[in-house]
């Protein structure tokens, strides 16, 4: 485990013994209003026009609670592969090792390529935005159900946020994408939680996905003059079965970057949950 995992976990155990379960809990609401969506992230120096969704009603939401429930990022957003819902436990920590909802949103060509393999239930919240600065940010967080029994398989479960066709959500310091064979227990694991209860009860964090990335920051400097588009982009990979999740931060859209939440301020926050042993349906 690395440092700031570590402090991350020791925090919230500390607190944990003193603060009752309910107060861990990431709270959801879902919406199907894309300009909702699209504010809640806007940060300074950004004008956002022509926003649109493709999600089920249940699929996308905003959220509250998110440095309880340990993932790094208090509020903001989640778009999903399955049921945005799915990601509040009510404080119970990582109940289910197979949450699974079906979309019926289809597949992402984009999405598609990027994998490797075919995707479903996509979720895709778009708009062209201006930067008065040039540049732009976002801090952002991965999660899924597909870890750890399905890393380095076809269910490779995938998202993107694709700047004029190009996409920005990578690996820090490389060109490489985020998804579920690429950010794991074995693959760039120094910025991977793992969340599993296949690997004992109860979970480290209280949240349903059973892992998910530290906090990352897409960004993009020197920005050509005009209008740009971004596609904020999930979907499942190999089949349709359990979702996938990516957060991102109210209020980090912005020309400039917006700092991480702090290990400290994650001394306060306990994350500790009961769970159950997944099997998985092929």
């Amino acid at each position: 485990m690395n440092m700031n995992k570590s402090i991350k976990l020791t925090a919230s155990l500390l607190v944990a013994a003193i603060l009752p379960s309910t107060a861990h809990a990431i709270n959801v609401t879902t919406s199907t209003d894309a300009n909702t969506l699209a504010n809640n992230i806007l940060g300074s120096g950004i004008s956002i026009s022509n926003v649109s969704l493709i999600g089920a009603n249940t699929q996308q939401g905003t959220f509250t609670g998110g440095l309880a429930d340990g993932i790094g990022i208090d509020a903001g957003i989640i778009l999903t592969s399955g049921n945005a819902n799915s990601a509040d436990t009510g404080g119970a920590g990582n109940i289910t090792d197979n949450t699974t909802s079906f979309t019926g949103t289809g597949s992402n060509t984009a999405l598609t390529n990027l994998s490797g393999f075919s995707t479903n239930d996509q979720n895709v919240l778009k708009f062209d935005f201006t930067s008065n600065g040039g540049d732009v940010f976002f801090n952002y967080v991965f999660a899924s159900e597909e870890y750890n029994e399905f890393v380095g398989s076809q269910f490779n479960d995938v998202f993107a946020f694709f700047l004029d066709g190009v996409n920005i959500a990578l690996i820090p310091g490389t060109s490489t994408a985020v998804t579920i064979n690429n950010v794991n227990n074995s693959s760039n694991s120094s910025f991977y939680n793992d969340n599993d209860p296949s690997n004992g009860i109860p979970t480290p964090y209280s949240i349903e996905y059973d892992g998910f990335t530290d906090v990352f920051t897409a960004q993009f400097l020197g920005l050509s003059a005009g209008t740009h588009t971004i596609e904020l982009a999930i979907a499942d990979a190999g089949d349709s079965s359990l979702d996938s999740a990516v957060f991102i931060q109210a209020g980090s859209f912005s020309d400039t970057k917006i700092p991480e939440p702090s290990s400290i301020a994650l001394f306060g926050l306990g994350l500790l949950g009961l769970s159950f042993i997944r099997r998985r349906r092929i």
